[in-house]
């Protein structure tokens, strides 16, 4: 609602189910509602309500922030619109995110957790340090932990420095929060792993301002992380995260494993004739059927037109069988370019050595590769034994 539109049409234009909205954007000067009573009627319709406002004194800042709402623009600005769009991507983006508050003061601890469901976190909250591990077993999607100073179980900053250790600072954020007269608790926290430290009584605008700050600062990190392991062009794993989550999937010695190196067939052939977009396009197509067909193998894209696969539970005869029906079906289905059907063929080789390490596995697949590219190309050379 705007200043050209009134509270009046705002209530004849709402529909009976808050859930079709993500918020509600409230101009706090409307003509038959000049003093924010716009915002009441967004908040009781249970609506994130964001206020925007061309006068922003002391008195309209505090009519503001006495009310439940997510935050308040100054038309002023000239961001308004900017800041308006990431406001609205965080409170999209908050409602996978969920956030712990540990507090064995319920009234504390209900208010905290009223204040980051109004972002549209998913809440959880506890009284013990042992509650809270119990939380996050059980709840992945948690990234932020409040710990309060005043838990009972365990000492706080043991506690964080315990959290630090399960869960590091590029996957959970821990923000300590104490009264302001423990001037030292503050150090112990952040030294003890904490990423932040909010004093109690906090000013809402300064913890929300750290609570997205730490909440897009994992983000950002993972983005990092995503990028420098997958690859560009397919969106497969690289090279790299392949032998990160294989080495690391290999310790615990699986009775049974397989590997793969598939190389397409002629593909340099497709490059020089209709282009690289056109290879670009084979490649992306082999990818995602490779990414549907295998859900639950390792796959990478090694560069160019090689990909592997890492079979981690399966027999010898199985690891045949599946690495045959994806030979076939990437045979039997060409890929459509603009107007051009192009035959699209691959070559594999599959060791079934469980006794080996990935490099020695490597090194198997790569030569039983080369026997398939000798011995006619579009096949798979595998040494399982014979009945198996």
């Amino acid at each position: 609602m705007n200043s050209e539109q009134s509270l009046f049409l705002g209530k004849s234009m709402r529909l009976p189910c808050p859930e079709d909205y993500l918020c509600a954007i409230v101009d706090y000067d409307l003509p038959d509602a000049p003093n924010g009573e716009a915002i009441d009627f967004a908040v009781k319709s249970y609506l994130p309500t964001i206020v925007t406002t061309a006068r922003l004194d002391e008195d309209i800042r505090k009519a503001v922030l006495s009310r439940d709402v997510v935050d308040y623009i100054p038309k002023e600005n000239a961001q308004i619109f900017d800041y308006l769009m990431r406001l609205i991507g965080r409170l999209e983006k908050n409602k996978t995110t969920g956030v712990l508050v540990i507090n064995p003061k319920r009234n504390e601890r209900s208010a905290m957790a009223a204040l980051l469901r109004r972002h549209n976190f998913i809440t959880y909250e506890c009284a013990t340090a042992a509650q809270a591990e119990t939380l996050l077993d059980e709840h992945s999607h948690i990234k932020l932990v409040f710990v309060d100073s005043d838990i009972q179980d365990k000492p706080p900053t043991q506690f964080v420095a315990w959290l630090r250790k399960q869960y590091s600072k590029e996957d959970l954020a821990i923000i300590g929060i104490a009264n302001d007269r423990n001037n030292l608790l503050s150090a112990r926290f952040i030294k003890s792993g904490a990423n932040d430290f909010v004093r109690k009584p906090y000013h809402l605008e300064e913890f929300l301002c750290r609570v997205n700050q730490n909440i897009e600062l994992l983000e950002n990190v993972e983005t990092i992380r995503r990028t420098a392991n997958t690859d560009y062009l397919t969106g497969l794993p690289n090279r790299r995260h392949f032998f990160y989550t294989v080495n690391k999937m290999q310790r615990n010695q699986p009775a049974n494993q397989a590997l793969a190196l598939l190389d397409l067939d002629f593909f340099k052939a497709i490059n020089d004739t209709h282009g690289h977009d056109a290879g670009d396009e084979v490649l992306k197509v082999v990818a995602n059927r490779l990414a549907v067909m295998c859900a639950d193998v390792i796959i990478a894209r090694f560069g160019g037109e090689e990909f592997c696969l890492y079979l981690p539970d399966t027999t010898p005869h199985n690891a045949v069988s599946r690495l045959e029906d994806i030979r076939r079906n990437i045979s039997e289905h060409p890929v459509k370019f603009g107007e051009l059907t192009l035959n699209v063929t691959v070559s594999i080789g599959l060791t079934t050595r469980s006794d080996h390490n990935i490099q020695a596995m490597l090194t198997t697949a790569d030569k039983l590769l080369y026997q398939a590219k000798h011995n006619g190309r579009n096949r798979v050379e595998h040494d399982a034994p014979s009945g198996s």
